[in-house]
This record gives structure tokens, C-alpha cells and sequence, in this order.
């Protein structure tokens, strides 16, 4: 005996509602009541239904693929992003293809052609900058693509990003009302947006403390924590003039500086403080614990599908943001890293 296949209109029957309500229950969940998507879900698991998924795109033309531009899979920033969009994609019934770039423009040509393609259905960028097929495509005919993370200047595409120079303000704020007044900055690599806010940042902060920036205490580094040793060994090895405080781009970049700091026999933060930036899961458990500045990574990476998720939505026009960019707040979390000025 051949066994029937459950079919939408048996979920339909089972749940009490329409075969309308079962597909926006299954295909935009966010439109329905969580009352009827939990009469739906009852029903899908009584009735044993499983959504065609390969049907329903070629019917509605789609891939069912969200493509994910990522400049470094490797760097532990990214997790919870691509957490917070992939369980969102997930949801809507889309599948996320991350691209790892490694910041080769090279490779996100050749990733951003599986739009033209239809082999994706739209993009997130996080590595800051349009890949040269989308850059170079007519105004007004790009496929639907967000930027998270960072902001990309001249470029109106939905934007979630937070306010990095604020940020850079308020951690080199926390270490000005320390008493410190020498704070070196170990910035992003020059090219990257990411250090043109936060070393504005900075220098703001230093300005309303009525300090001038000192351009020998600012070293470009690209993130990691081998550029925050070699920043720092480079910056307190003269024992007359070293600082006594340190703003890291990046927590890698902090615990590098932490690192070298022990190996001259210097005590964070007795002889010197240092704050990172983003709040990875090691900065809470290294030694010291980390003072930071929190990103909500998980939030950027929901607001982002979310916002990407709004313009596949094919049943009127596409809508834009409210605000553009959208800026999710961040906080300093103050850990042991931190202290007094040495007198």
C-alpha cells in the first residue's frame, strides 16, 4: 500500500485556516499572528508535510540562496553575525552562501557574478566596498543587496552599521577620565572605513580633553593580535616617553598589546590600560578581562537579513528603511584591563 503524501491543503484542513495562511506561515512567518504560524507548525508535524522547496523556487523564479560577502571567515568577529542572518534566512526559507573573500577584489567579482547569474538571489556585503559587478551596474538596477558592518561612502544601498566613531570616543574618553593623557591608538589598516571613524573618534576625544593628537602615537595595524604585539613593542620600548594607555581597533589587537606588555614585565593595568574593540567571546575570559567596546553582533546581523529580507518581498514595491543608515548602539563594557594613570 502506497502511502498518500501530505499536501498544503491537508495542513490547511488540519490547522483550521487557508492555504494562503499556511504559505505566508511558511514562506514570510512575520506577516502572520504567532498564534496561527504555532497552528501551522502543529499541523505540519501531525500531517507529516514537507515543503517542495525546489518546486516552489523554480516557480517563483528563485534560487533560494542568499550570498554573504565575508572578508575573513577566520576572524572570529564575524560568528555571531552570521549567526543572527543565517537563523533569520533560515526562518524565511532562504539558504546563506558565504563567500570568503580575504579582502581580493578578484574573489568578490567572481562571488557577485552568482547574482547575474541567478544562482543567488541577493547579497550582503561585509567586507566594505561594491564588488566591481555591482559597482559598475546602472543605477537603479542592482539586485537587492545590503551593507552591514562597514559603511561604504557615496553609496545609498540599506546600510546597518553602528556609529564607530562615537564608540572610539567613548573608549578613549574612559581612559582620559583615568587620568590618562598619553594613549597611543593602534588603529585598522589605513585603507579600511572601519579606521577612519575610529581614529576620528580618538582624536575627538584627546581634542575636548584639550590634548593634541601625537601622530608617533598612532600605529596601523590590520586587526590581529600579531600586529597588537608588534605595535606595542614598537611603542614601549622607549621607557621615557611610553604611554601609559592603549585604544585597540580590535580586541585581537588589545591582547596583542597585552602580550607584549608582559614580556617587558609591565602589569595591565598597573603600569598600563588597555581597551579593545567588538567584544569577542575571548575578551571577557583572556587576562586581564578586556575592557571593550561591545558590538551587538548578532543584532547587526539580524537587522541586516531583516532589511534584505523587505526588499525580496515581491508583493508591492521594494520598501527602503526608515532611517538610512541604520545604527545599532554599542556599549563599553569596563573589565580589569583599566586603571589609574601610574603616577
Amino acid at each position: 500500500m502506497i502511502e498518500k503524501i501530505a499536501t498544503i491543503e491537508d495542513v490547511a484542513e488540519h490547522a483550521g485556516v487557508s492555504i494562503a495562511t499556511v504559505s505566508r506561515a511558511l514562506h514570510k512567518p512575520h506577516v502572520v499572528s504567532e498564534t496561527t504560524r504555532e497552528k501551522v507548525q502543529t499541523a505540519i508535524a501531525a500531517t507529516g508535510y514537507t515543503a517542495n522547496v525546489m518546486a516552489r523556487n523554480l516557480r517563483l523564479n528563485r534560487s533560494g540562496m542568499i550570498l554573504l560577502l565575508v572578508p575573513d571567515i577566520g576572524n572570529p568577529f564575524f560568528s555571531e553575525i552570521l549567526s543572527g542572518i543565517e537563523q533569520g534566512a533560515s526562518k524565511a526559507g532562504y539558504n546563506v552562501l558565504i563567500g570568503d573573500t580575504q579582502n581580493e577584489p578578484e574573489r568578490e567579482a567572481t562571488y557577485a557574478a552568482y547574482l547575474r547569474s541567478n544562482q543567488a538571489d541577493a547579497m550582503i556585503l561585509l567586507n566594505g566596498r561594491l564588488p566591481a559587478p555591482l559597482a559598475n551596474t546602472p543605477r537603479g538596477i542592482i539586485p537587492p543587496v545590503v551593507i552591514a558592518c562597514e559603511r561604504i561612502p557615496g553609496c545609498n544601498l540599506p546600510t546597518v552599521i553602528i556609529d564607530n566613531e562615537k564608540a572610539a570616543f567613548s573608549a578613549t574618553k574612559h581612559l582620559l577620565d583615568l587620568g590618562h593623557s598619553r594613549i597611543a591608538h593602534i588603529a585598522g589598516p589605513a585603507s579600511n572605513i572601519l579606521t577612519t571613524d575610529r581614529v576620528a573618534g580618538y582624536r575627538r576625544a584627546l581634542s575636548s580633553s584639550g590634548i593634541e593628537a601625537n601622530p608617533s602615537l598612532i600605529y596601523s595595524g590590520d586587526f590581529s593580535i600579531e600586529s597588537g604585539i608588534s605595535a606595542a613593542r614598537a611603542l614601549l620600548k622607549d621607557i621615557k616617553n611610553r604611554p601609559t594607555a592603549f585604544f585597540c581597533a580590535s580586541d585581537g589587537m588589545a591582547i596583542g598589546v597585552i602580550v607584549a606588555a608582559k614580556e617587558l614585565g609591565l602589569r595591565v593595568p598597573h603600569d598600563v590600560s588597555v581597551v579593545g574593540f567588538d567584544d569577542i567571546h575571548l575578551a571577557a575570559n583572556y587576562d586581564p578581562p578586556l575592557t571593550t567596546v561591545r558590538q551587538p553582533r548578532r543584532r547587526l546581523g539580524e537587522q541586516a537579513i531583516s532589511l534584505l529580507l523587505a526588499r525580496l518581498d515581491k508583493t508591492g514595491t521594494i520598501p527602503e528603511p526608515a532611517e538610512n543608515p541604520v545604527i545599532v548602539p554599542t556599549e563599553l563594557i569596563i573589565r580589569q584591563s583599566t586603571g589609574p594613570c601610574p603616577t
